[in-house]
């Protein structure tokens, strides 16, 4: 049931039966079928704002309600950081600790507004270093991108990904 759930939650999509037959590894439509209706009545019966709808085929969909979808569309558009800040975020995890003006070398004047973002979410950190700071990535960094706390780790999982991007 978790493996559909989350099929539902992903997909953005209606799904078919037998795609959800297949994430839920049976074979019998009659299965998925029932599988998908027990999480609809289980989301529908306890979510405020989301809901499972089944679709003619049958099909079925996990989708805000109606009613919410105006206070959604508020945060849907806003990324957590923008390309920028995410480019700076990367410099600051390959060459760290950096100082502020090693990062206004590379990035430019604008890598101040993009370290405040990148404070304020809690994924770098500063240190006092002379009359310059310098930044690190923080534990919460390293999490949210599913990356080692250890700084050679991380360069070499950092290095890894940018080869396989090319």
């Amino acid at each position: 049931m978790a493996k559909v759930e989350a099929a539902l939650y992903a997909a953005g999509r209606p799904l078919t039966v037998d795609e959800i037959a297949h994430v839920a590894g049976t074979a019998s439509e009659r299965k998925a079928t029932a599988v998908a209706r027990e999480i609809a009545k289980m989301i529908n019966g306890t979510m405020q704002a989301v809901e499972v709808v089944e679709y003619p085929g049958p099909k079925f969909a996990m989708q805000l309600k109606a009613q919410y979808t105006q206070t959604a569309r508020k945060f849907a558009t806003r990324p957590l950081l923008s390309k920028a800040a995410l480019r700076t975020l990367s410099f600051i995890a390959f060459f760290q600790p950096i100082t502020s003006s090693e990062l206004v070398q590379r990035r430019g004047s604008t890598v101040y507004q993009h370290l405040k973002e990148l404070e304020e979410v809690g994924f770098v950190t500063d240190e006092r270093q002379g009359r310059s700071k310098a930044f690190r990535t923080t534990g919460r960094f390293a999490e949210y991108f599913g990356l080692s706390t250890d700084l050679t780790a991380m360069k070499r999982q950092l290095e890894g990904r940018t080869l396989s991007l090319r």
